[in-house]
């Protein structure tokens, strides 16, 4: 568990740090571990948890990996493993309330981090979001302790699935099918929450893009987070070279939905 804690996190206090959580979450649980052949795996699974956490806490640059050697391919072990390891993630995630759930997905999968700009984006003020995420944190400690054995829906193919929703839909409105954009999947009762606080619904929506478009803006999709009932695309917007200065950056898209179908919008312009 050392060993990990170190290679992840070098020679500094916090590895010793993570390994002492990590000891403490593996005893509290190590009465669920059927097979004692999987006990090695699994302490050196929570003792990666840990440290990504601890690294999302004190760097707001991403980790990079160390590269692979000249003709080494990637391990399947590995890949497996990764693909494992965001399942139960998300599994467990999807047992947080959806407010939650929210404002967990902003802060650790898009790069909607501050404590500001969390508020804004759930409409909450920032006393409010600081302690719904150390809500969250506790709650998804034990929810991840209690699903570690279970199965596991697969998160990847969601987020596939979101995302080719998402690109179909932007191609679809930059092809100016913006009608068709925002067909089945958007429900007619639509209510849409606009960066400045207004709210207005689905044909209003269906207007902007289209003036938009008339305009040259142009969309293009960065990033999707997809759960179980809402879904977060970052979307950078290209202003017409002509007018630079026409739109913001990027625009990120809060999506809850209800079943299969979109039933609110709140957007948020990043600064």
């Amino acid at each position: 568990m050392r060993a990990v804690a170190l290679a992840m996190l070098g020679h500094h206090p916090d590895s010793e740090d993570v390994v002492q959580e990590a000891t403490l979450i593996a005893l509290s649980r190590i009465g669920d571990v059927r097979d004692p052949d999987a006990v090695g795996a699994w302490l050196r699974m929570i003792v990666r948890n840990a440290c990504r956490a601890q690294l999302r806490r004190t760097s707001p640059v991403p980790m990079a990996e160390p590269p692979d050697p000249p003709g080494a391919g990637p391990d399947p072990a590995d890949i497996l493993e990764r693909h494992a390891l965001g399942d139960w993630i998300w599994t467990a995630l999807d047992r947080l309330s959806p407010k939650l759930r929210l404002v967990t997905m902003l802060r650790y999968f898009t790069d909607v981090t501050s404590y500001a700009e969390i508020a804004a984006v759930c409409e909450a003020p920032v006393g409010t979001v600081r302690s719904r995420l150390s809500e969250a944190r506790a709650k998804l400690s034990n929810a991840l302790l209690t699903t570690a054995d279970t199965a596991h829906d697969d998160a990847t193919a969601r987020n596939a699935v979101h995302r080719r929703f998402g690109e179909e839909t932007f191609k679809a409105v930059e092809r100016g099918s913006v009608t068709k954009a925002l067909g089945d999947r958007w429900s007619p009762q639509l209510t849409v929450t606009w960066p400045r606080g207004s709210h207005t619904d689905l044909d209003y929506l269906r207007a902007a893009w289209s003036r938009d478009l008339e305009d040259g803006v142009r969309h293009r999709l960065r990033n999707v987070v997809a759960g179980r009932d809402v879904v977060i695309w970052e979307d950078e917007l290209n202003s017409p070279p002509d007018d630079p200065s026409h739109c913001p950056p990027s625009v990120v898209w809060v999506l809850q939905l209800d079943g299969s179908r979109i039933s609110r919008i709140r957007l948020f312009h990043p600064k």
